[in-house]
């Protein structure tokens, strides 16, 4: 099993309106980055999210995404998720920006895909029927594949159109293309990842053994895949959560009991309005339930909300991920009740003590998915003109 940080642009409270704030939030999330990349960690995702004010600033994750590339050395990193509605980003700028990663990370890039975090994002861009989406992302997840393949590409379809042949540049840093994954917020989306070929992205709003099914679900689909959407089969379950690992125990599970934790989710419960959720949780601007004893903590962690505790009590705990099939685990930082530096900590902590418990292998497993990669399309989709140049330029680069 693999692990991964998640970040998302999160500033609550009055620091969502002070841009000083804003820029040193950057600041802290690419150095998680850095740090995570030392210790072991083999992802960092990066949401991507517009208009929901303290949840998520994170509105060009491809930015950092190239400024952490640069920054970093091993750890693979994702978009979880780029919006494919080709009212929120057109799919040949997907298809330009996905390529484009592949080789500013040389090939660490990780293609998360979805249709948005709920009715009030997508209303940004004049889309009032969260439902609509749905039927873009089905038809732009089959046609980006193809944008990477072909150099004359042209489409003519429900949601978008090419008109006439172009060459979408650049492609992927071949061979293969970005592994490609969705966001399964609703059940019956993991079914269809694994159908499709492609990893799952599952959220950990509810006890982690309620995913069980699901998650059986995407596997019995995904080894019945003989038509994957892209060019290789991405096998792979990543699912969120929190953790608190500290050397000491009475330490992290004093953090857990911190006043304000729970913040974040009942901004999820405000914003995310196409995932469900348990009902009578606090929305925002509700004040989160508070911890009220150690028997509560022992319950949260026990039916898989959060991981909490010393290495050796986080091993333990990770074991139930390991039980209902998760492939990859990514916890969300900063954390409500975890400081900067106390992040830092863990991420060093867990890195070195709790991962190589779980992940001895050096390579990723979508770089082992990746090599497997077949091209699907013709290079051309239409007879080819003899054309010739007599002269280059001197410094053309010649293979």
């Amino acid at each position: 099993m693999e692990f991964g940080i998640f970040l998302n642009g999160y500033l609550p409270g009055p620091a969502s309106r002070d841009t000083d704030c804003e820029h040193e939030m950057f600041r802290r999330e690419i150095e998680l980055v850095v740090t995570a990349d030392r210790h072991n960690w083999k992802y960092a995702w990066f949401g991507e999210h517009h208009g929901l004010t303290e949840y998520s600033h994170c509105s060009a994750p491809e930015v950092l995404l190239g400024y952490c590339a640069h920054a970093t050395e091993r750890i693979h990193l994702g978009s979880a998720i780029m919006n494919l509605s080709p009212r929120v980003n057109h799919p040949v700028r997907n298809a330009e920006r996905v390529a484009t990663l592949d080789h500013l990370t040389d090939r660490r890039y990780e293609w998360g895909t979805g249709r948005g975090a709920g009715s009030h994002e997508i209303a940004t861009f004049d889309i009032l029927d969260k439902d609509s989406t749905k039927p873009e992302w089905n038809e732009v997840i089959r046609e980006i594949p193809r944008m990477f393949e072909q150099r004359d590409y042209a489409f003519h379809g429900d949601h978008f159109t090419v008109p006439s042949p172009h060459n979408v540049l650049p492609k992927p840093y071949g061979p293969g293309h970005p592994p490609i994954w969705v966001a399964c917020g609703n059940p019956a989306t993991f079914a269809t990842a694994g159908s499709l070929g492609i990893g799952a992205i599952a959220f950990n709003f509810e006890p982690v053994y309620a995913l069980a099914g699901r998650i059986d679900a995407y596997k019995e689909a995904v080894a019945n895949c003989a038509e994957p959407v892209g060019q290789y089969v991405n096998n792979n379950v990543m699912m969120t959560n929190a953790v608190i690992c500290l050397a000491d125990r009475a330490r992290a599970r004093e953090v857990a009991m911190r006043a304000g934790r729970g913040y974040l989710y009942s901004m999820v419960c405000l914003y995310h309005d196409t995932m469900p959720h348990p009902e009578g949780v606090p929305v925002w601007p509700e004040p989160p339930f508070p911890l009220r004893s150690e028997e509560d903590l022992d319950r949260l962690i026990e039916d898989g909300w959060l991981l909490c505790g010393d290495p050796d009590e986080v091993c333990e705990q990770v074991t139930r991920y390991q039980r209902v099939g998760c492939d990859q685990v990514v916890f969300g930082v900063p954390s409500d009740s975890l400081s900067h530096d106390e992040v830092l900590e863990m991420l060093e902590l867990f890195g070195s003590k709790v991962i190589p418990h779980f992940d001895a292998d050096p390579v990723h497993s979508t770089t082992r998915h990746r090599a497997t990669a077949t091209p699907k399309f013709p290079e051309f989709a239409n007879p080819v003109p003899d054309l010739s140049v007599s002269m280059l330029p001197t410094n053309a680069l010649i293979r």
